[in-house]
Order: C-alpha cells, then sequence, then structure tokens
C-alpha cells in the first residue's frame, strides 16, 4: 500500500486526471455491463421457463385428452406437438412409479434425471439441475392413462442460453476492453485541454520568480471556471508582491538617498568638533545644536519613510468623527504655530458626522496639510476649513494664504521627497514626505483629493470621504 501511495505521489497531475477518469468511466460501464447481464439472464432464464411450462400444458392436455386409447401412432401424427419438442431440443419421458422409462419422445438427453421427493399430485414441478454436465429444467407430474400409473417428465436443456450468455459476455468484455483504452486517452486529452492553463500558470510563475518580479505577468485565462478565479487570484497577488517588491527597492532607495545629507553633516560636525571644536565652547556648542536637529531630521524621516512602507489593514470600525478630530489637530496647530489663524466653518448638523477613516489617519491627514501651509507663508498664516456633507461624502475643504504653487510644481507634490522650496523645507525641518503619506492614506480609505493653487495667492486642498453609515436593527 505504501508503494502504491508513493507512486501515486509522484504522478504528474495529468496523469492522475487521466487515470481517475479512466478507472471511473470504467467502473461504470463495468457496473452497467454486470446490470444488464444479471437482467438479459434473468429475461432469458425466464422466458424458457415459460416455455417448459407450455410444453408441459400442451403434454399433460394431450395425455388427458386421450386417456387410455392413446397409441404410438396417434402421437407421431401429432406433428405440431412433436415438431414443438424437437425444435426445443426437449425430451419427454413416461416413467413408471419406480422412475423407470416406459416411452422417450425426441432422444436429446441420455441422463434420467431423479426423481424429487415431492411431486404434486395435480400439475407439476419444474426445477433446474444438471443434466448430462448441462444446465437445464426438468418438469415432472403425475400421469394415468387407463390403469397405468406414472410420472410424465420434460427435459429442456439451456444449452441454447448459456452459449448466447457466453457470447454477450464475451462482447461485453470486448467492449470493456475498448471502453478503457478509450476512456484513457479521452481523459487524457480532455486532461492535457484542461490543464493547459495551469501550466501556463506555472511557466509563468517559474519565469516571473526567475526574474524577481522584473518580468510583467503574460498568462491570460477567457474561461470562467475555477482556473480562471484560479489565475485572477494569481494576477492580483502578484501584482500586490510586485507592488510591495518596489515599494522595498523605493524604501531602500529613498532612506539611503536622503539620510546621505544629515550623516554627512553629523560626520562634518564630529570631527570638527574631535580637531578643534571641543576646546571652543562656543563651536562645541553650535555642533552639538546642529547634530541634535539632524538627528530629530533623520528621526522624523525614517518616521514618515516606515508610514509609507506599511501596508496596514483599513481601520473603519468606528470611523471618525470629523469635527472633532478637526478640532484636535487644530489644537495641536495653535501649539505649534501660535501666530497661524485656523478658522473652522461648518453647520450644526454636520457635528456627529463620520466618515470611513481611523481617526489617527485623518488627524495625519489634516495635521500635514495643515503644517505645509504654516511652512510655506511669507506672511501671518490664515488657514480656513469648510466641512460639508452629502448622501454618501463628506468633504474637507483646505484654504491657505501661502505662497502657492506654479501648475508645473502641481504636477508633483504627491512624489517622495518633492519640495516646492526646498531652502525653506530644510529650514523648517521638511522631508518632503508629508504630501505623499496623505495622498497614500486618502487612497488607502477609498477617498479622493483636489489641488489648487495660484502663486503668491494660497493654495486649497479639497477632500472627499466616503460617509460611516450605520446600520441599525430592525
Amino acid at each position: 500500500m505504501k508503494k502504491l501511495t508513493a507512486y501515486w505521489h509522484r504522478l504528474t497531475l495529468k496523469r492522475k486526471w487521466a487515470l481517475t477518469s479512466a478507472s471511473v468511466l470504467f467502473i461504470s460501464f463495468a457496473l452497467v455491463c454486470v446490470i444488464l447481464y444479471i437482467a438479459i439472464n434473468s429475461w432469458l432464464l425466464n422466458e424458457e421457463k415459460t416455455s417448459v411450462t407450455r410444453s408441459m400444458d400442451d403434454l399433460t392436455a394431450f395425455f388427458e385428452t386421450r386417456g387410455s386409447n392413446l397409441t404410438i401412432n396417434e402421437m407421431q401424427h401429432n406433428t405440431g406437438l412433436m415438431n414443438s419438442i424437437v425444435d426445443k431440443d426437449q425430451t419427454v419421458r413416461i416413467l413408471n412409479t419406480d422412475g423407470i422409462e416406459i416411452l422417450r419422445l425426441n432422444n436429446t438427453s441420455e441422463e434420467i434425471p431423479d426423481l424429487p421427493q415431492n411431486i404434486p399430485l395435480k400439475g407439476y414441478t419444474i426445477q433446474q439441475v444438471k443434466v448430462d454436465g448441462a444446465d437445464s429444467f426438468v418438469a415432472i407430474g403425475h400421469l394415468r392413462l387407463g390403469n397405468f400409473d406414472g410420472y410424465l417428465q420434460l427435459t429442456h436443456p439451456l444449452t441454447s442460453l448459456a452459449s448466447l450468455m457466453k457470447y454477450i459476455l464475451t462482447s461485453m468484455l470486448l467492449m470493456g476492453l475498448i471502453a478503457l483504452i478509450a476512456s484513457w486517452f479521452i481523459s487524457s486529452a480532455l486532461a492535457t485541454l484542461l490543464l493547459q492553463p495551469l501550466k501556463r500558470l506555472s511557466s509563468d510563475m517559474k519565469r516571473v520568480a526567475a526574474h524577481r518580479f522584473e518580468a510583467p505577468i503574460q498568462v491570460t485565462v477567457d474561461s470562467q471556471d475555477e482556473i480562471g478565479d484560479l489565475v485572477k487570484v494569481y494576477k492580483q497577488m502578484m501584482t500586490e508582491l510586485e507592488s510591495a517588491f518596489l515599494q522595498q527597492q523605493r524604501f531602500i532607495s529613498d532612506a539611503s538617498h536622503e539620510l546621505r545629507t544629515p550623516i554627512q553633516v553629523l560626520e562634518g560636525h564630529l570631527s570638527m568638533i574631535q580637531r578643534w571644536g571641543k576646546d571652543d565652547p562656543e563651536v562645541l556648542n553650535e555642533s552639538l545644536m546642529t547634530s541634535i536637529d539632524e538627528v530629530r531630521r533623520m528621526k522624523q524621516l525614517i518616521e514618515e519613510l516606515l508610514e509609507l512602507a506599511r501596508h496596514e489593514a483599513k481601520d473603519i470600525s468606528q470611523g471618525a468623527i470629523v469635527a472633532e478630530q478637526t478640532e484636535i489637530v487644530m489644537k495641536e496647530m495653535k501649539t505649534i504655530a501660535p501666530n497661524a489663524e485656523i478658522n473652522l466653518h461648518y453647520n450644526e448638523d454636520f457635528h456627529n458626522v463620520r466618515v470611513m477613516i481611523s481617526e489617527n489617519a485623518y488627524r495625519q491627514i489634516l495635521h500635514n496639510i495643515l503644517q505645509n501651509a504654516v511652512r510655506y507663508t511669507s506672511s501671518i498664516p490664515s488657514i480656513n476649513i469648510y466641512l460639508t456633507f452629502d448622501l454618501n461624502n463628506c468633504t474637507i475643504v483646505i484654504e491657505d494664504n501661502g505662497i502657492g504653487m506654479s501648475p508645473e510644481s502641481l504636477e508633483h507634490i504627491f512624489e517622495r521627497f518633492y519640495r516646492v522650496d526646498k531652502a525653506r523645507s530644510r529650514e523648517h525641518g521638511g522631508t518632503g514626505l508629508g504630501l505623499s503619506i496623505v495622498k497614500m492614506l486618502i487612497d488607502k480609505y477609498d477617498g479622493t483629493l483636489e489641488v489648487s493653487s495660484a502663486l503668491n495667492e494660497g493654495t486649497t486642498f479639497t477632500i472627499h470621504l466616503p460617509l460611516f453609515l450605520v446600520q441599525e436593527s430592525i
């Protein structure tokens, strides 16, 4: 059994499929043949028994009609009865009470069957016994002709039935062999046809793995069955894996590129302190302050890079109350930029509106936009926030009076490390990742973001987030 199991595991899916299909088809065909064989045999056997019954009825009626006046000539001249006996290869015997043969008609069987134990006084009994080594029906009943008292015995050989059933069995076995061979070839062809998409899928997976996600996915399946679903899932999975792989590469590239500058600054100041700054308190203090600023900048940069690299699941179990969370962010910004004027506008019916986004994600989006509004301005920051909603979405509009952006800059503001004003951004500790995180979070929660801006006039961010709808129980 273990060898058979090991052999089965070594077979290809195509051979397993073909072998299983062929076996099922052959077993089904064999069962049908067995049932047909038994049914035909039973039906033919019943027909033979009916023939014996008719012959026995005719003989009994003939002898009872003639009675003691019956002669051999009368029996020979009854051509209908004699022809029937001869055509059916039947043997008719008249036996005395001791079982000794008195008369025989149509000598087709030499052996005289034994008399049964219980022979009915009226009518006859039919048994299936071996006569001359062959199956036969033997009918026997009492016979009274004048003073003669004996038995009427009819032997009906089943050789014709046996020959016919042997022919049918041979034909079924031959057809079964042909069906087995045909089912194997049909199953193999069908397995080859049905497994072609899986074979292409396997080849495509090996090719993509060999090229480390650089090769495009080429496998296509038009069918709407389980294999088609598998290919769709594979494509979706490979797209996500490719995205994660590219995101990892981008993270490493971005981190190495952006961390190089603060590390070089740290290295320069530490080298300066080592050479001669440790004896000069003013130089030492300036270098330490600069180093601390660069360390903070590296910490912020790493945190924001990690935020972009994360693939956390959506957290919309409770949703975020927009007005409440907006006021929290405004208080934080007042602490960071006390001179900034931040105004919130919404109607009374907006107070408890929730959106399908986590509170942390919403605060981070709003914080990054407000931080940019405060950072990129040449005067006292003036920011207005408008909150509205309709049947499906909540709209958050943020307007500022900053330096604005040119149309060329608008096309790149969501790219990583892009800065409209590099000097101002570095002066205020910007990393160039804030709006990238905003765009990533809004896309993650199925929202949309629109930006309009004009140089020296200001910028407007318009955010649309789906409403959090609570299903009330009926």
